[in-house]
């Protein structure tokens, strides 16, 4: 007991000590500045196509307003959402009218998750299908204002189910524009059923800056992948850095903890090394993302291999066709040693896709990958923090275990002899 109160009185000091550092001025948090807050903006397709009854034997309106309905009440609390609507006021045929409409059904801001569900409930399919005009207006929604800073997050996630009726203001070219205006603004596209010449259109705006298209044919679909995208507006802003994987590991490039793009040519195979201390932990994982169509069933191959040629782990994942992006990922530790001058060993990092492209699709450039490299402090290492207060006292508590052991076997003989007596007396 005395020398748990001990352990229990050496942590709380150890405790108040971090907190007491972290409190002082001139520490890495105090210079840390405040970041702006993460914004997305919803902007969905309500022209008369959507009254179409396809997604799971309900029309597409009713699973857009399920989905929203779903990601409202998931959106994190540092996230400011807005929602906008597109063809959703106009009935009429002439087009100029209905080519602006567009309006801002919720102001980004902070979630009433109350307020913006009411006014989602309002909508029903209604007129034409003015994406152009939407995004251009979109991005104004979020442009910084209110001197809140221009250093957060900031996400469009188009939810259409057919091609802009507003030509000739190409919103592949609207997209191409707000990316060369360098205000860091991501346009993500969802496709409802679409059909080839609209899946085209919806991932020409995603390509331009930098966001990506997802085919959607299902409410669950609809609704994981909006609130991914959601959540992801609040993560941490990582920049990718672009890397060339190799043909094989001797000529592969090294990389350290980070986020790296590559370009996976279908069926090929791509090399990377990272070079890993004794008692440390290798996490990878990969993406690959099938921008164009392809042949179903597909997979994706990661694994960890020596320089000469031996398979340390591997994972790897299938797909049937039913998702745009597969993943895997793969964990090394590698041991610790008692030689603090041990080399590193190098680890050859191989991906390796089935994708084979559809007829008449061209295979140039490959497939987009993406690698998320990190290095660890090692399970060995871990044990050592897991293990405070015991030192190399393991031998005591083994010992402490086999002697409460021996005495409830004495304890339990002593009782039944006591019953014995007892009943004979």
């Amino acid at each position: 007991m005395i020398r748990r109160q001990r352990l229990a009185a050496g942590v709380c000091a150890l405790l108040a000590a971090l907190t007491a550092g972290l409190a002082l001025p001139g520490t890495a948090v105090a210079d840390e500045t405040e970041q702006a807050a993460p914004k997305v903006e919803l902007v969905l397709d309500v022209s008369g196509s959507m009254r179409a009854r396809d997604i799971d034997g309900g029309s597409r309106m009713a699973a857009a307003k399920q989905a929203f309905n779903e990601v409202l009440d998931a959106t994190p609390e540092e996230v400011r959402l807005g929602i906008r609507t597109l063809g959703a006021n106009y009935p009429g045929n002439d087009r100029k009218t209905g080519c602006k409409d567009t309006a801002l059904l919720y102001p980004v801001g902070p979630l009433d998750r109350t307020g913006a569900k009411a006014a989602v409930a309002t909508l029903a399919p209604t007129g034409w299908t003015p994406i152009g005009p939407a995004l251009l207006k979109a991005a104004a929604d979020l442009d910084v204002t209110g001197g809140d800073g221009g250093d957060g997050t900031r996400r469009i996630v188009l939810i259409s189910d057919g091609e802009d009726t507003c030509q000739p203001l190409d919103p592949c070219e609207v997209a191409r524009e707000i990316a060369a205006k360098g205000i860091g603004l991501t346009i993500d596209t969802l496709g409802l059923v679409p059909d080839a010449r609209t899946r085209d259109q919806l991932s020409c705006i995603a390509d331009a800056t930098g966001g990506t298209y997802t085919s959607v044919q299902h409410k669950k679909e609809l609704t994981d992948r909006v609130g991914q995208l959601v959540d992801r507006a609040a993560d941490p802003v990582v920049t990718p850095v672009a890397t060339a994987g190799a043909t094989e590991c001797a000529k592969a490039p090294t990389l350290t903890s980070g986020l790296y793009t590559d370009r996976a040519e279908f069926g090929r195979q791509r090399w990377y090394r990272v070079d890993l201390d004794a008692g440390r932990e290798l996490r990878a994982s990969v993406s690959v993302a099938d921008d164009r169509a392809v042949r179903p069933d597909y997979g994706v191959l990661l694994r960890a291999v020596t320089v000469h040629g031996r398979e340390i782990v591997r994972g790897e994942a299938a797909g049937t066709g039913r998702t745009d992006v597969i993943s895997t990922g793969l964990r090394y530790p590698r041991p610790a040693s008692d030689d603090e001058d041990a080399a590193a060993e190098t680890v050859c990092l191989q991906v390796t896709n089935s994708f084979a492209a559809a007829a008449g699709v061209k295979t140039s450039p490959g497939l987009p990958l993406e690698l998320t490299v990190d290095i660890v402090d090692g399970p060995d290492r871990a044990a050592d923090v897991a293990s405070f207060g015991l030192g190399r006292g393991w031998w005591l508590l083994g010992a402490l275990v086999l002697t409460g052991f021996v005495a409830g076997l004495l304890w339990g003989w002593l009782s039944r002899w006591r019953v014995a007596v007892w009943r004979a007396n």
